[in-house]
């Protein structure tokens, strides 16, 4: 997959949280972060730029490698101990892919499916309507197994208010960021619907 350059103007960017800067590691200049992002190989590749939120200050990743669970890295221009503790605590933001290599992947970003609109599948296991609109995506949540996506429902039959269904593509078919919505195709026993 080609990714997208990076831009020589990060304040004109949409930027992404990546990682936080963690505790220093050994004496010279390497750190911990706790990664952010489901693709730590590419955003911490040697060469990968990272950004302060602001975009003020710009880090090129020199080294990384992955050590039990945990993601250390070594900055161009930090190298000892003494300024990799001075950056602890820092957020570093990278930026968004292309879109259309995203869709052709089928990826999205939490805020691209955040406010569409929930339609029953055409082919969907409870038998209801092609198209019924059944409530509006509010938040995509991190769970153990894979993401989900929180729907608040335009009709609940039930005291509840919100479903989660498993972003997977057994459950949600079918996801038309142009046209705004995403479709369902839910098993029995989603209360609510």
């Amino acid at each position: 997959m080609v990714r997208q350059e990076h831009s020589d103007n990060p304040q004109q960017l949409e930027l992404l949280r990546v990682c936080r800067i963690g505790r220093a590691q050994g004496l010279k200049g390497e750190v911990n972060v706790f990664a952010f992002t489901d693709d730590p190989e590419y955003r911490f590749a040697p060469g990968s730029v990272l950004y302060t939120q602001d975009g003020s200050r710009e880090f090129v990743v020199n080294a990384s490698r992955s050590h039990k669970n945990r993601w250390i890295l070594h900055f161009d221009g930090v190298n000892d101990r003494n300024a990799s503790e001075a950056l602890n605590g820092i957020e570093l933001f990278g930026e968004p892919d292309d879109p259309e290599d995203m869709a052709e992947e089928d990826a999205w970003y939490p805020r691209d499916l955040i406010g569409l609109e929930a339609r029953m599948d055409s082919e969907n296991q409870l038998g209801r309507a092609a198209d019924e609109v059944i409530g509006t995506v509010v938040d995509v949540l991190d769970g153990t197994a894979q993401s989900l996506l929180k729907i608040r429902l335009s009709n609940p039959t039930t005291d509840e208010r919100t479903v989660l269904v498993p972003f997977v593509d057994a459950l949600v078919p079918e996801i038309d960021l142009d046209e705004g919505y995403l479709t369902l195709d839910p098993p029995g026993g989603f209360p609510g619907l």
